[in-house]
């Protein structure tokens, strides 16, 4: 767990690294809010595509050729995007980055095949907390690179040093990290592959799970991917602020991740957890919508970050308790967001430099009522 804690770090701060940064250069070449949201959402359509071709070969092959396969696509991407110049090259950036995105739901994976049915939360949760570190440090290592002025901004030396963190956690895996899924099980998906489809219509339990974790993915995929656009338009604030706002959202989510989910799922259990998750996601998002200056959005990103870091891991854990929850059905985690990413956009278009907190908090309904459903079930319900 240490070394594929390392690694996600790692990986994953070449990523957040850039998280602020896209929308400031499609601005700078001219791009108008609605072009933006089609750039941000190239990726998410890409990756739903590629999301289940990575979560097969992970099962028929292994998760440590997935990972390293997928670093490396990564570190392409990010290559291409210091390149950039001009909004095509950032639309086949984002592209090539999306459809190669099979590392978060891989790493997850690894973690699961590696972990008990008694420690997986814990397990989930460092993985969710290593992946929340590299959130965390990234954007504001980006803004601190790029600088405060758009006119002036860097943009060069944060992608090339992204590509540069994604070569080295490939490397790290390719020398340090042994292979989690046994030969057994790699020839077991090649005689009869999983299908996601087949799990849901089977498993009334699981199907419940994965429809209230995507209406709530929908909502952070608002927050996400439109934070910057927004902060730019309504404060006029520059790649370095809206890194420190995001360093600080990580903050809170890693806090959650490592020490609250611990402490709170054997007193409360996963389910409520999860529940109680959502709560503090929606007043969050609520609380940033109607923040009239920059400084009264912090307690609001304060309470989505304890949200975040309370559902994610407690979400995933369940779901990760039945039998069948392959690396197959894992791949649907990276595809539920973007296609919950990706129908935000259709949905919001040029929009999102408007009301898109109160538009995401809506999608935070149907979960509560959703996990209703689940709520006594028992392993032979799967």
């Amino acid at each position: 767990m240490r070394v594929l804690f390392l690694v996600c770090v790692i990986d994953v701060l070449g990523f957040g690294i850039l998280i602020p940064l896209v929308p400031y250069m499609a601005t700078r070449f001219g791009a108008a809010p609605e072009l933006i949201t089609a750039i941000l959402g190239i990726y998410s359509l890409c990756q739903l595509l590629g999301a289940p071709i990575w979560g097969a070969l992970s099962d028929r092959y292994g998760r440590r050729p997935i990972l390293i396969s997928s670093m490396l696509g990564a570190s392409a991407s990010y290559l291409l995007l210091a390149g950039a110049t001009g909004v095509p090259t950032l639309f086949l950036a984002r592209a090539l980055a999306g459809f190669m995105a099979g590392n978060i739901a891989t790493a997850m994976a690894y973690a699961s095949d590696i972990s008990t049915s008694a420690d997986r939360a814990r397990s989930l949760g460092l993985v969710g907390a290593a992946i929340g570190t590299g959130f965390m440090l990234g954007p504001a290592i980006g803004g601190a690179i790029a600088g405060e002025s758009l006119q002036s901004a860097d943009f060069h030396r944060p992608a090339l040093l992204a590509a540069s963190l994604s070569l080295l956690a490939a490397l790290l895996v390719s020398t340090l990290l042994p292979e989690s899924r046994s030969a057994e099980l790699r020839a077991n998906a090649h005689a009869a592959p999983a299908s996601r489809f087949a799990l849901l219509r089977a498993q009334p339990t699981l199907r419940w799970l994965t429809l209230g974790a995507w209406c709530v993915t929908f909502s952070q995929s608002t927050l996400d991917s439109t934070f910057a656009i927004w902060a730019l338009d309504r404060y006029r604030a520059g790649p370095r602020t809206v890194g420190i706002a995001l360093l600080a959202l990580a903050i809170v989510v890693i806090a959650m991740q490592t020490l609250g989910v611990r402490r709170l799922v054997p007193r409360l259990g996963e389910f409520r957890l999860a529940c109680i998750g959502v709560g503090c996601w929606v007043s969050g998002m609520l609380a940033v919508a109607v923040s009239s200056r920059l400084a009264l959005v912090l307690p609001g990103l304060v309470l989505c970050g304890l949200g975040a870091g309370a559902f994610t891991p407690s979400n995933s854990a369940m779901a990760c308790s039945s039998p069948a929850a392959s690396g197959t059905w894992r791949a649907a985690c990276p595809a539920r967001k973007a296609l919950a990413t990706a129908l935000k956009f259709c949905m919001l278009g040029p929009k999102t430099t408007g009301l898109p907190r109160a538009a995401g908090s809506i999608g935070f309904c149907p979960p509560m009522a959703c996990r209703l459903l689940p709520i006594n079930t028992t392993e032979a319900d799967w």
